[in-house]
């Protein structure tokens, strides 16, 4: 396995922290803000904060004036180096990122979207034994490859192991061997974007679908995106999927869907988190059948998998399931798979993706 070569001696982090080199912030928002905290955290000092010139009209953020690229070369020349802050699947958009990496030194930092801690080799060392028994249930050399080149990403934070890595998003649905027949179970159903991809693939030939989604207005559009669906064959559920039936303490902070957050019982502000409910799939399913199961559910698919063991144990539903929330998903969440049913082959792809966003495993 290379990525436990000897030559990888340093990471992302320790180069910035021993660069004279001026750094950059790429981007506004959440991820510029959690890039800065590491830095901070780490004494590396941030220089200035830039954006794409059409987002720059003069204003501020963390206390910088957002400048324009041009600007950004007009004061250093070339002695800065750029961290791209923010996430995008965007042809265009990654294209231009790719650009600007052409002509100056650029990394897109990994940070875990969800949890503490740094992916550096410290946690790589630590975690070793786990990665290695991971890796060892991967089915294809490809799912290897990806593998390896994530490890690589995550450590340096460079463009190429994730272009190395990727493969088009529409490469599941051959791995998954997706029919006409499928009893669809999608975890964090967003605003039911995933479910019409999958209609779109069997040309709306389905026999049920199900869905769970937390956040209230992500719910409504998934409904009114599927009203067409008589309610016969959609159970849509405004919830989260969980590893018992319960209520939990949600942020309404959390970018592209809501995410549970640990809580003291302290009384919490209403407008930044709201009680929800959570519930299991295997509740959910009544003991009845699932074919296919996407768990996409923003940090929590540890607990949805345990809350669908008896489904995976009974069934054996082909699984599709992010492992890019959290630092430790790329070998807890194959070795909880595994240890949920053996028979299981289990792939690892990268779809495009600026980080590594949109990594799963497709397990048949």
């Amino acid at each position: 396995m290379a990525f436990f070569a000897d030559e990888i001696e340093s990471c992302l982090w320790e180069y910035l922290g021993g660069t004279d080199k001026k750094i950059i912030l790429y981007g506004m928002g959440d991820g510029a803000e959690k890039i800065k905290s590491v830095l901070d955290g780490l004494g590396i000092p941030v220089a200035d904060i830039m954006a794409s010139d059409e987002f720059v009209r003069g204003h501020s953020f963390l206390g910088y004036r957002v400048k324009k690229l041009s600007e950004i070369e007009e004061l250093y020349g070339d002695d800065f180096i750029i961290l791209v802050c923010f996430g995008s699947q965007l042809p265009d958009v990654m294209e231009h990122i790719r650009g600007i990496a052409r002509r100056h030194e650029l990394y897109a930092p990994n940070v875990p979207v969800v949890g503490d801690g740094l992916f550096d080799l410290e946690y790589l060392r630590e975690h070793r034994g786990e990665l290695e028994q991971a890796y060892r249930l991967l089915a294809d050399d490809r799912s290897r490859e990806v593998f390896e080149n994530i490890i690589r990403y995550k450590l340096s934070g460079r463009l190429e192991y994730l272009e190395a890595a990727e493969s088009p998003a529409e490469e599941k649905f051959d791995l998954l061997g997706i029919g006409a027949e499928e009893i669809y179970v999608d975890l964090g159903a967003y605003n039911g974007d995933t479910l019409v991809e999958l209609l779109n693939e069997t040309d709306m030939q389905f026999k049920k679908l199900y869905a769970m989604e937390p956040d209230v207005k992500n719910y409504r559009k998934l409904k009114r995106r599927l009203y067409m669906i008589g309610s016969d064959l959609l159970e849509a559920y405004n919830c989260g999927a969980w590893d018992e039936d319960t209520s939990v303490t949600f942020s309404l902070r959390a970018g592209r869907s809501s995410k549970a957050v640990p809580t003291d019982g302290s009384p919490l502000n209403p407008a930044r988190f709201r009680e929800v409910k959570m519930m299991k799939t295997d509740t959910m399913l009544r003991g009845g059948d699932a074919t296919y199961i996407k768990y996409d559910v923003e940090g929590s698919e540890e607990r949805a998998l345990l809350g669908s063991a008896e489904t995976i144990a009974r069934c054996r539903p082909k699984l599709n399931v992010a492992v890019y929330h959290r630092n430790e998903d790329m070998f807890a969440l194959p070795l909880l798979i595994n240890k949920l049913n053996k028979k299981y082959r289990i792939y690892l792809r990268h779809h495009p993706y600026i980080p590594d966003w949109d990594t799963n495993l497709y397990c048949v």
